[in-house]
């Protein structure tokens, strides 16, 4: 009788596990090749950005149209298509999520759930597919070796507003950058804006991008960069001998990448296999290679970077920047005039 109720048991557990097993949505890869090309808005790092289009574009033969600039732009120049009913775009990828959740709500996504949707982190996807991280940006800082003592290093944000540090400080615009939109409201929330007032004290220079940001900080025209993703993404996932990242002990800020089907797009089979694409394990190693974080667990971390559940994390407050948005350049634009 034991072994009826434990072969009985057996089945009962098979039979539920199938039942929760995870099946992705459907791509008609056959259609989406006769529409021939897909359209791309990104904030993907320029170089990443080519390589994920090229490689579609050789596996599949689907042209890849990619209009690259920083998040804040691509959010802005979707919005205005959307407002006038001109949609242009298959597929966006910004870094913005309190965007990509008012976006959601206003039905601009088509719901679609690619292979890998149920190994991705819950915080870095919609549950009903209306976006999937396309990679995770561990924000810290960056400093020169070189010309910075050791001793000088900065360990966290607060640090930065040291007297020392006055004319050696970069960092990026949030009318710009949807990462450091999102930087600005969490470190202005848990430091208050007397933090960026200590910054426009130590004249801290302010760029559009994080690129332009690690520009800088190689050049040695700033030695400290106030908040930065890692280098490694600027430089084909080679570490520069004289910059380090320091994630900040204080807590360090990691921004998801949201990608998302754009609904009523004109090439809508396209846009499908191409999101799918960019989820795909090995295009994921790609971005690891570079500094970024997977969304996907199965996944490792880039090397030399602990994995996220080793790193101390500010929470991040996606309402209340979706809410705010304005406010937070706003008052930004106003410490740094």
């Amino acid at each position: 009788m034991t072994r009826i109720w434990a072969a009985l048991a057996a089945c009962l557990w098979v039979s539920t596990a199938s039942a929760q097993e995870f099946k992705p949505d459907p791509v008609d890869e056959a259609a989406a090749k006769r529409e021939g090309k897909v359209t791309w808005y990104t904030s993907t790092p320029v170089a990443a950005g080519q390589y994920i289009a090229n490689e579609f574009e050789k596996r599949t033969g689907i042209k890849v149209e990619m209009l690259r600039t920083g998040g804040q732009n691509v959010i802005r120049r979707f919005q205005q298509e959307a407002d006038a009913g001109r949609i242009a775009v298959d597929v966006i990828t910004m870094s913005d999520m309190s965007a990509a959740n008012a976006m959601t709500k206003r039905g601009l996504f088509v719901p679609f759930k690619p292979q890998g949707f149920d190994k991705v982190l819950t915080d870095a996807k919609d549950p009903n597919g209306h976006f999937i991280a396309q990679r995770l940006t561990l924000v810290g800082m960056l400093v020169r070796t070189d010309k910075v003592a050791a001793a000088d290093h900065p360990k966290t944000w607060a640090d930065l507003t040291q007297p020392k540090y006055k004319g050696k400080l970069v960092m990026a615009d949030p009318s710009f950058t949807a990462i450091q939109l999102v930087v600005v409201a969490t470190l202005s929330k848990n430091l208050g804006w007397q933090f960026y007032e200590g910054l426009r004290k130590n004249d801290t220079l302010i760029v559009q991008g994080h690129e332009q940001i690690f520009d800088m900080v190689k050049r040695g025209e700033r030695l400290v960069a106030a908040e930065a993703s890692d280098p490694r993404i600027y430089t084909g996932g080679v570490m520069p001998a004289n910059i380090i990242n320091i994630i900040p002990t204080s807590g360090a800020i990691q921004v998801p990448s949201p990608t998302a089907v754009i609904k009523n797009s004109p090439n809508p089979n396209a846009a499908k296999l191409f999101a799918q694409f960019n989820l795909l394990p090995e295009i994921q190693h790609k971005f690891t290679e570079e500094g970024h974080h997977s969304p996907r667990v199965d996944v490792r971390p880039p090397p030399g970077l602990p994995p996220l559940d080793q790193v101390k994390l500010y929470p991040i407050d996606y309402d209340a920047i979706e809410t705010n948005t304005r406010q937070l350049k706003a008052k930004f634009a106003e410490i740094f005039q």
